[in-house]
Parts: C-alpha cells; structure tokens; sequence
C-alpha cells in the first residue's frame, strides 16, 4: 500500500476512536443532566465532585437531588455503558469468528440459557443463602455458562473439529428449546409474574444501582481484555480455518477462548438488563463500514460505540413518554432492525454494482 494511503486510512482510524470516544463521553454527560426529572446543573455537578474528590463546589444542594443523581440516574447510566460496551464487543467477536455478519450474541444460545436462569428465579421466587437480590443475576450468569457448555457438548459428540457451521446449528437448536421452555413457564405464572418476566425480557437498566454496575463491571474489565487479545486471531480465522491454521494459528484453542469470552460478556448483560437485541448486530456490522475488517480495531471501537448507543437509547426509553418508560429493548429494535435493514440493502446493492 503506497505511503500516502497508509496515512489517510491511520488519519482515519484516529479520527475513528476519538469520535467513538468523544460521542460516549456527550451521551453519557447527556444522559447524566437530562431525564424526566429537571435538576439544575450546576448541582449536579456539584453532586459529582463532590462524591468524587470530596470538595464542595456549593453550600447546599437538596439531599433528594443526591439520591437521584447519584444513586439512580448516574449508575443507570454507567450500566448502560456497560452493557452496550459488552454485547457489541461480543457481537464483533461472534461475527469474526463465525465469519458471518449476521451473527450477534444470541447466535450460540447463551442469551437464552440466561435468560431461562432468571425467568427460573423470577417465576420460583427463590433465594440463594448469602447472595440474597443477587440470586438473579447469579444464576442467569451460571446458566448461560452452562448453556455454553451444553453447546461444546453437542458440537462435540456430532463433530471432532469444532465446526464453525455445526457451532452455529447446535446453538440456533438449544436456544429454540431454552424459549420453548421460557414460554411455558410463562404460559404457567400468574399475572403478575407473567408481566415481570415479560417486562424482563424486554431488557431494562433502570433501578438496578451501583451494585449491579459492580456485578458487571469485572466481566467487561475481563471479557473485553480477553477478546482485544484474540484480534491476530480472529483477522486469520476470516480466511477460514484450514488459512488460519497455516499461518501458525492455533484454531481450536483460538474458538475456546474467544466464544468464552464473548459468552461471558453475553451471560453478564442478560444477567443485569435482560434480552437487549440487535447492539451485538448492528453496532459491529456499522463500525466494519469505517474501519475494515481488521479486528484490531474492530473489538475496541466496537466496544465504545456500543456502549454509546445502548446510554443513548436508555435516555429516550426514559424520556419518550415521562414519567413512564418504555423497556430499553423497545427502544434497540425499534431502531436497529430499520437501520440493520438499511445496511442490507446497501451492502446488497454495492455487491450488485461490482458484479
């Protein structure tokens, strides 16, 4: 590649992450000064630096403000983050590896196996001994491991290589099961816990607080250092196994690890918001369109837009129609499958224009 190109696409690539970064940094500040209940800037401003650095910006400010700002809406908005920052990472490692741009991660089964862990909780109503409220995502994390597991078992007893395709099939069968299954503890509660384990599903951030941001926050620190170190990896799996083999990688171990971290970081998000689609879909499939198929930077920007998309979409859940909110999963569908649908068609009438 002559020089100049080299240096127009690394301008690029600069301009990729501090734009990624620049735009979570506006939607969480967003996020954090404006909701349905109005509070003056300056206090909340105040209401950070103080819990922060302990300096006092002003004389007083209503303790009902503190409550609200740093009990409720700033770790809201970090869980959202959080959460967006892991199912689009985990999307872009699903796609790499499955080298298919319609995979996100709902594609092995995880999601579902999560989500039948919490639905067992929510419709049982039980307690593990000295877990108490975090029985839930406890068990919503450990199912979808054990899910994973399930899958490596079948993809195990139909087929020795651990094939891409027999991967995606093993999932694609478990998870029709799990929601069959999800559907019948439904069809079996009463109405209340029929509208709680809808409600779930539909994927909320709201009113965990700084607990279930400290739940999550070790599986994004290790989920994501895991897979932004598997990016030599997945750029040599995309010319397929057999390719990526002969350039020295080792293939076996490379799935092991990256379809554990990615489920990792699905199990954790299904287990704090519930099913939140098309983040692990769309976000990776738009961030390729600028930046290329190179992983290297694929994962982390990836990972930032995510996490700005899913903040931005919790404002307008809970804004749209205040005091009221709508689940933070409406809010993804109603503007991913439009806009995925979108990137289809475009990316169908390029191929249509090369040929």
């Amino acid at each position: 590649m002559p020089k100049p190109c080299i240096r127009m696409f690394s301008n690029k690539i600069v301009l990729c992450y501090a734009g990624s970064l620049l735009l979570l940094a506006g939607v969480i500040t967003f996020g954090l000064f404006y909701s349905s209940v109005v509070i003056p800037v300056p206090h909340i401003v105040h209401i950070v630096v103080e819990r922060l650095t302990g300096v006092q910006l002003l004389e007083e400010v209503p303790s009902s403000e503190y409550a609200i700002i740093w009990d409720i809406r700033l770790p809201r908005v970090l869980l959202a983050a959080g959460v967006g920052a892991s199912l689009a990472i985990a999307g872009a490692a699903f796609q790499g590896l499955l080298r298919n741009p319609l995979a996100d991660p709902y594609t092995i089964g995880v999601s579902s196996g999560a989500s039948l862990g919490a639905v067992a909780v929510i419709f049982f109503q039980f307690t593990i001994v000295g877990l108490g409220a975090f029985t839930l995502p406890f068990i919503s994390i450990v199912s979808g491991f054990l899910t994973l597991m399930l899958v490596f078992g079948l993809v195990r007893l139909s087929s020795r290589s651990m094939a891409v395709e027999t991967i995606i099939l093993a999932g694609i069968i478990l998870s029709a099961f799990i929601g069959s299954i999800i559907s019948l503890i439904i069809s079996l509660g009463s109405q209340e816990e029929m509208t709680q384990i809808i409600y779930w599903l539909y994927g909320s951030v709201a009113m965990r607080g700084w607990s279930y941001v400290g739940l999550l926050a070790p599986f994004v620190f290790a989920g994501g250092l895991l897979l932004l170190t598997q990016y030599r990896e997945l750029n040599a799996m995309a010319l397929g196994e057999e390719a990526a083999g002969h350039v020295g990688v080792h293939v076996q171990r490379g799935k092991i690890v990256i379809l554990g971290g990615a489920s990792m970081l699905t199990g954790a998000a299904v287990a704090v918001s519930g099913t939140i689609g098309f983040v692990g879909l769309v976000i990776p499939h738009m961030v390729r369109l600028v930046t290329g198929p190179d992983h290297q930077h694929v994962l982390p920007i990836s990972m930032i837009t995510g996490a700005a998309f899913l903040v931005a979409a919790d404002i307008i859940a809970r804004t749209i129609i205040a005091p009221s909110e709508l689940p933070i999963g409406v809010i993804t569908a109603l503007i991913g499958a439009p806009l995925f649908a979108v990137l289809l068609i475009r990316n169908r009438i390029g191929k249509g224009k090369a040929a």
